[in-house]
């Protein structure tokens, strides 16, 4: 198999952690025979630095012409004094739109030998597995006016949340079709007590849920659903909601599994390809030191793999060695739970290629860790 592939490696610790997810990717096509062309165009801080805008044209031509996108991160604060047009986010949010990413899916998954990383016990946290549907081009990431005003002679500001009932009805039935090959149970968080758009949304949900008799559908507050991820998250399966509901509560989500560096997620389109990116941002604080998780990068090229190549063994394979490494003990310092040995960024990603290029090796490669 032959793909083009564009990487946009961004700011910050994007640079390393996209260079491993690379490397792992170059290791798939060598495993398996596949060839995997990498186009990088630049996206955030460093476009800004370079071209004046967060996003250029090139690297939109760039993603437009790839089968599917792998992101670092983008931000810091050396471009927090930027107006709001020229800050490095705003190339995030313009890539979704250019994209049309409508979707976000972040899988939520327990790993056995990390149930001491997360500040939760483990009796709360044991085979926890659910996957949040984050609605990803709508709500107040994107609603107009979004602006400074003056009000009653002082300073106020304004932003916007809408919604059209299209863009709801999709998200809500990549949800529905997701759980059904799943434990066939929706979660649709709203506020739907304060806000229209949520009680359009619960709506939507409810004749959506017609179409799927076999999926069981349950309604809950955004405020009820950040208590019950950490009180009793075993209970959900497929959590659906709007943009920025579901940027904070998978962000919340992230402790389950002990950090924000473990978690991949894949951001789907409606026509053009998908784009890959882990949740975390880009750590300006450890920027350069060959400190950062490099993991949840990685699981999101496995994504990648399963979700726009259809490479199911191939994506299982780089999940395993992922898993393999952690088995053996290898922690990064978001992960590392006081111990004091801790895994570099560049030696966990040369690590997991050794586990994916040959298992049987990687007792003796890794033996200095058991």
């Amino acid at each position: 198999m032959k793909r083009n592939i564009a990487v946009l490696q961004g700011d910050g610790i994007g640079k390393e952690v996209t260079r491993g997810a690379v490397e792992i990717l170059e290791a798939v096509a060598q495993r398996y025979g596949h060839e995997f062309d990498f186009q990088y165009g630049d996206i955030g801080g460093g476009a800004i630095d370079l071209t004046g805008s967060p996003l250029p044209d090139e690297t939109v031509k760039i993603c437009k012409n790839s089968d599917a996108v792998l992101l670092g991160a983008v931000g810091g604060p050396k471009w927090d004094d930027q107006p709001a047009h020229l800050r490095p986010e705003r190339g995030l949010l313009k890539i979704r739109k250019d994209l049309n990413l409508y979707a976000n899916i972040r899988p939520i998954s327990y790993y056995s030998s990390l149930s001491e990383s997360s500040p939760l016990k483990k009796e709360f946290i044991e085979d926890v597995d659910f996957v949040i549907v984050r609605e990803l081009t709508g709500g107040l990431y994107f609603g107009t006016p979004s602006e400074r005003v003056e009000r009653d002679g002082e300073e106020a500001v304004v932003d916007t949340l809408f919604y059209q009932k299209s863009e709801m009805k999709r998200i809500l039935e990549l949800a529905f079709a997701l759980a059904s090959d799943r434990k066939k149970k929706v979660t649709s968080v709203d506020k739907a007590n304060v806000l229209e758009s949520s009680r359009m949304w619960r709506e939507t949900a409810e004749e959506v849920s017609n179409d799927y008799p076999d999926v069981t559908l349950e309604h809950m507050l955004v405020d009820n659903a950040a208590m019950q991820l950490i009180k009793n998250p075993k209970q959900f399966d497929i959590i659906v909601t709007e943009n920025m509901f579901g940027d904070i509560l998978s962000d919340e989500a992230s402790v389950l599994t002990g950090s924000l560096g473990m978690l991949p997620s894949a951001s789907i389109s409606t026509q053009g390809p998908n784009l890959y990116e882990p949740i975390h941002g880009s750590a300006p604080d450890i920027a350069g030191k060959n400190l950062a998780n490099p993991i949840g990068t990685i699981l999101s090229a496995a994504s990648m793999l399963r979700l726009s190549f259809g490479l199911e063994d191939e994506a299982h394979a780089v999940e395993q060695a992922v898993e393999t490494v952690l088995e053996y003990g290898l922690r990064t310092g978001d992960i590392a739970n006081g111990q004091p040995e801790i895994t570099s960024t560049s030696e966990m990603i040369s690590e997991i290629k050794a586990s994916l290029l040959d298992q049987e090796a990687i007792s003796n490669i890794m033996g200095a860790y058991a």
